[in-house]
């Protein structure tokens, strides 16, 4: 049976990941309050912010902006995006 969360996100129960996706507390709150579905939209999301912006995952600083992107991201705030983005119509 799949576990289900109340998504933080979207605001309504889904499916939820198989384990926390960080060690620590934050991962355990991310297991507990975010859905399979945002956590993988999440991750497409971090791996364009780390290409366009081209983000240098040793650079403290730039881990600390993926780190607060996705705080807000899983949140249902609003989230940096590629400069000149434009999302694709579905």
């Amino acid at each position: 049976m799949t576990r289900t969360v109340h998504c933080r996100k979207y605001k309504e129960e889904l499916p939820g990941l198989d384990r926390p996706p960080y060690p620590g507390p934050k991962g355990e709150d991310i297991y507990r309050n975010v859905s399979k579905q945002a956590w993988d939209e999440w991750q497409k999301h971090q791996t364009m912010l780390i290409n366009e912006r081209r983000l240098n995952m040793m650079n403290a600083e730039d881990r600390k902006f993926l780190q607060s992107e996705m705080d807000k991201f899983l949140s249902g705030e609003e989230y940096a995006l590629a400069e000149g983005y434009v999302q694709p119509k579905e």
